[in-house]
């Protein structure tokens, strides 16, 4: 640490709010309320911005000013902390705090989003057992407070890195985007989900199709080794995720049940977002068994692409389908029938076709992870560099040379 650098406690530097107003009052009423759920957790991002008239908010709250900083003291740990660009109200939840004359509030932020800050309020929850900061917890935080040029040029650096993500999310936000362009335009046919010139069922298209079956699992302890039941929620279309799996002895097994890698996998039982989910299985780091609420779809190679299949199988036209085939007797749990997944209509493509289709999608996939993965290393640098700014163990002019 710069031994240069005064160590400040956060109240002695920032003012906490005094008083609280009504949002039935005007001009509070039409102005915007920021509640901890409008905060995104650890980006310094305000989501969306409401007005408190549309909330429908009766209860008390903080006057906000341009260039507070508006802290969430509940459930620290998610770093919700942004620095007001508005005149309006916050939550009881967060405190506005205001940055006095010897801080920048761009500063005070990155503060609050830190390392040591996040370590400190992690450590009060350990505590206290209650996940919110109080205004004695923030009495007893302190930090390193450089003179206000070197607070400016550790935020131009910081805000630079920011811009770098952001330009990296703007890709994979475009990437996502022709990605779903070019699924749209692949499933231009079945609109009546009827297997005629455009479509082509299902099930005409599998060797065979497989349920799986769960044993009890109450007394199976989570030993190492051993077979895993591959849960639903592990049947993702984001990927497939065995490590969701639970471990259950061999002796338990039952070979007949058993994943393989490459297989397709369909949920037939989960929430009503994501019944139909489908994935390829991947190598596991154990073997798996089919549970009751999988389905696994053996296709037959010499007319269907398995990654065609899941790929069709997440477009808007086949999930309608799915959507209109599932019931189940509660919002909170839905089941399609395997009699009705054979039902589904998935779009008409030769064998070549459905290659050509698949590796143009594959190619958006292989961006949009390379792009995810370098979002990764970026926020994992910036989450070092901010704690090395922070405290003075790496100065700004290294940084920008």
């Amino acid at each position: 640490m710069s031994v240069d650098w005064p160590v400040r406690r956060l109240i002695d530097v920032v003012s906490l709010p005094v008083g609280q107003v009504s949002p039935l009052d005007e001009p509070y009423r039409g102005q915007i309320l920021l509640a901890p759920d409008h905060i995104s957790a650890g980006t310094g991002e305000i989501l969306k911005r409401e007005t408190a008239e549309s909330q429908g908010a009766v209860s008390g709250k903080y006057v906000v000013r341009p260039g507070d900083v508006v802290f969430s003291k509940i459930r620290p740990a998610l770093r919700k902390v942004v620095l007001a660009d508005f005149e309006g109200i916050c939550s009881a939840d967060t405190y506005p705090l205001k940055p006095g004359a010897d801080v920048v509030g761009e500063f005070v932020k990155a503060v609050l989003l830190g390392e040591s800050f996040s370590r400190y309020v992690e450590n009060l929850s350990g505590r206290t057992g209650i996940p919110k900061v109080n205004r004695a917890d923030l009495a007893g935080f302190s930090f390193p407070v450089p003179p206000l040029p070197e607070q400016q040029r550790i935020v131009d650096v910081l805000q630079s890195v920011a811009k770098l993500e952001r330009g990296i999310e703007a890709s994979i936000a475009k990437l996502r985007s022709v990605r779903a362009g070019m699924v749209l335009s692949l499933v231009r046919a079945t609109p009546d989900a009827t297997a005629g010139e455009h479509g082509m069922r299902l099930g005409r298209l599998l060797l065979r199709i497989e349920g799986g079956r769960s044993p009890d699992l109450a007394e199976i302890p989570a030993s190492a080794g051993g077979w895993g039941v591959l849960k639903v929620s592990a049947v993702h279309r984001e990927g497939f995720r065995p490590w969701e799996n639970k471990a259950i002895p061999a002796t338990l097994a039952n070979s007949r049940y058993e994943v393989h890698a490459g297989d397709l996998l369909f949920s037939r039982a989960n929430t009503p977002e994501l019944v139909g989910s489908a994935c390829i299985a991947a190598a596991a780091p154990y073997r798996l068994m089919l549970s009751d609420k999988t389905l696994r779809l053996v296709v037959d190679p010499r007319v269907v692409d398995a990654r065609y299949v899941n790929i069709c199988l997440a477009a808007p036209g086949v999930r309608s389908q799915i959507n209109s085939s599932s019931s189940g007797s509660s919002m909170s749990m839905q089941n399609i029938s395997q009699r009705a997944v054979e039902n589904l209509v998935i779009p008409r493509a030769g064998l070549s076709e459905q290659i050509k289709h698949v590796d143009q999608i594959s190619s958006i996939d292989a961006l949009i992870a390379e792009n995810n993965a370098e979002s990764a290393k970026l926020r994992k640098i910036k989450r070092g560099l901010i704690d090395d700014l922070l405290s003075g163990r790496v100065s700004v002019s290294n940084v920008e040379a």
